[in-house]
């Protein structure tokens, strides 16, 4: 798994005229993905560590997954498709059977909000480094401009 994945971090959440922009990063590149306002907005919180007075979706999916004593592993953004990004959720359920590895189909957006919740790490596969255009000079512009 080494060299088919790298470990990205959310380098910036920037509001755009249809949602955010979430560019993430590792030494060697930095892309973005655009996503809806409120995922934009539930990564911005779970980054920043706001208090919700009540849960939202992504909070309630964790509730249950802890509920079920299953544990995100890890999130992959595997794919890119002219623009639309592909991901795939990683848990592990240890139960009186034993331990159960279950892989889901997801939006990087979700899967997204759910690592940083849950603290799990976020990969991005090979592939999609390869296919992304790199961003680090553009977001190092913005934050200068922003700082």
């Amino acid at each position: 798994m080494e060299n088919d994945f790298v470990e990205v971090k959310v380098r910036g959440v920037m509001p755009t005229s249809n949602g955010c922009a979430i560019f993430l990063g590792c030494d060697e590149k930095t892309f973005v993905i655009y996503v809806d306002p409120a995922i934009g907005n539930a990564i911005h919180m779970t980054i920043n560590q706001v208090k919700k007075e009540r849960p939202l979706t992504h909070d309630l999916i964790g509730i249950i997954l802890k509920g079920l004593e299953a544990n995100i592993e890890r999130v992959v953004i595997n794919d890119v498709d002219e623009g639309t990004f592909f991901a795939r959720i990683f848990l592990k359920m240890d139960n009186e059977l034993g331990t159960k590895m279950v892989e889901l189909d997801a939006r990087p957006s979700d899967s997204m909000v759910l690592a940083l919740q849950m603290k799990k790490p976020i990969f991005a596969s090979r592939k999609v480094l390869d296919a992304v255009e790199d961003m680090t000079e553009i977001l190092d512009k913005i934050l200068k401009q922003q700082g």
